[in-house]
């Protein structure tokens, strides 16, 4: 019988349960890497944005060539976000 030999152990019942913890702490820490890849980060340009928010200053270059600023405009802004 089982518990004759030195009753319960207690040693396995405590390795079970650390290795519980490692395993459900692995696999939320996976899940995090795994959101965080898909959400914003550091743009080529070097700006922190998340996809589909454009940094502000291409969001300016792309106005200035559509012609909705004019060069002065473009300019003034420009200073004003690089600085």
């Amino acid at each position: 019988m089982w518990w004759m030999d030195g009753g319960f152990h207690w040693g396995w019942m405590l390795f079970g349960g650390l290795m519980m913890l490692f395993f459900w702490g692995g696999l939320i820490a996976l899940a995090v890497v795994i959101i965080r890849s898909f959400g914003g980060g550091i743009s080529s340009s070097g700006q922190v944005g998340t996809p589909g928010n454009k940094p502000a200053l291409q969001i300016l270059e792309e106005g200035y060539a559509k012609g909705e600023i004019s060069q002065e405009e473009f300019e003034t802004m420009r200073a004003a976000i690089t600085d």
